[in-house]
C-alpha cells in the first residue's frame, strides 16, 4: 500500500514550502595578498596565496595589443 496525501495541500502552502528552496550568494572576501575578490577558505585564483603563504603557481597571462 503506497503513501499517498489524503487532502490536497493548497498554493499558500505550497509556496511557503518551496520559499526555503532557493540559491544563496557564495560568500566571497578580498584577498589580502592580491586584493582580488576570493571564495571563503579557497585558495585565491589569481595569485595563488592561501593565508598568506603561496601555494600553486599561476601563469601570469599576456595581454597583447593589436
Amino acid at each position: 500500500m503506497s503513501q499517498e496525501p489524503k487532502k490536497r495541500h493548497s498554493r499558500a502552502r505550497q509556496g511557503k514550502r518551496r520559499a526555503s528552496i532557493k540559491m544563496t550568494i557564495i560568500g566571497t572576501v578580498t584577498c589580502p595578498n592580491c586584493g582580488a575578490p576570493q571564495i571563503t577558505h579557497r585558495v585565491c585564483e589569481t595569485c595563488g596565496y592561501y593565508k598568506g603563504k603561496q601555494v600553486i603557481k599561476v601563469k601570469q597571462t599576456s595581454v597583447s595589443k593589436a
